[in-house]
């Protein structure tokens, strides 16, 4: 059953940064529901006709765009938000991207890529991409946070302790966010929608999408949180699990360069395997598959392991 939204925050209330003296573009009750209207993270500037151009010439200043803030009422610092995750209204398309000097593999993928996908924005049907591939969709916000206490802008790129660019996918409908609430209001935002990403978004982009959020936002009183915590309503892996895996490793006593090994090899792999240029296996495997941290007990060495689901290919 739909919940009608008691209010509606649209597009054009966007901010691009997290500053506690923003002002809130609406003042909400606890318990209310609110649909965000959010854009992609470029902010506009790669479009569903856009070019390797567009990319290349990203405005960074510009990207990953938040709408909000929204004061919760009842909400200080020392309680938690809890935002439940009610709908997603998609627009149908989304871009994925090789950005210069960005994402796990900057090193070796240093030329700028873009994939524009398009896919059904009711049945949410696997995407197509090239070569036969097709990506399951599962929607969430990859930007979703409250304002810091410390005075002065902060950027919306990274993630930190009120939550921001977390680009968890576990975040999707059903799911509950616990953020630990740091200023009168909370001051909660919104944005960055993705519409399929697998854990570590390796490119640096996931299927970047325009998209509605409806939210329920509530303050727990007293509760107070050290870092994010997440409730998710159910299994977070099955639309990717029947077909079983492809897994690569990396073993070292560096976690960074081990997830960068793994990932190289599976990048290698699929290229080989399906014929795709090793730039297209990058970009499908952000979108898809999961870095993992498999043993980090064992010392010198830890291993961590890409899984790419083989059902992509089925």
């Amino acid at each position: 059953m739909s919940i009608k939204p008691d209010y509606t925050v649209t597009a054009d209330r966007t901010h691009y940064g997290w500053n506690r003296s923003n002002p809130p573009v609406l003042k909400v009750a606890s318990g209310s529901v609110v649909t965000f209207e959010t854009v992609d993270a470029s902010g506009g500037q790669i479009t569903a006709d856009s070019t390797l151009d567009d990319v290349a010439n990203l405005d960074f200043a510009r990207v990953n765009p938040v709408t909000g803030p929204v004061y919760v009422e009842g909400a200080e610092p020392g309680d938690t938000l809890k935002i439940t995750i009610v709908a997603f209204e998609l627009s149908g398309w989304g871009w994925s991207a090789v950005i210069p000097g960005f994402g796990l593999l900057a090193d070796r993928f240093d030329e700028p890529a873009l994939h524009i996908w398009q896919y059904d924005a009711q049945s949410l049907a696997p995407a197509a991409y090239l070569r036969g591939a097709k990506v399951p969709l599962k929607p969430f916000p990859g930007t979703i946070g409250i304002a810091p206490a410390a005075e002065g802008d902060h950027s919306v790129v990274n993630p930190r302790r009120i939550g921001g660019n977390m680009d968890t996918r576990d975040i999707g409908i059903d799911s509950i966010l616990y953020l630990p609430v740091e200023v009168p209001g909370a001051l909660f935002s919104i944005g960055d929608g993705h519409a399929a990403q697998g854990d570590g978004e390796v490119c640096g982009t996931a299927i970047e999408s325009p998209m509605n959020v409806t939210v329920k936002l509530e303050v727990v009183k007293g509760m107070a949180l050290n870092f994010p915590r997440i409730t998710t309503a159910g299994p977070v892996t099955r639309h990717l699990d029947a077909g079983g895996y492809e897994v690569t490793t990396g073993v070292g006593p560096d976690l960074m360069e081990s997830a960068k090994n793994a990932v190289s090899d599976m990048v290698d792999l699929i290229s080989a395997e399906h014929g795709l240029s090793p730039t297209e296996a990058y970009m499908l495997c952000s979108v898809c598959a999961d870095l993992r941290i498999n043993e980090i007990v064992d010392i010198p060495n830890w291993i961590v392991s890409y899984y790419f689901p083989r059902i992509i290919f089925s």
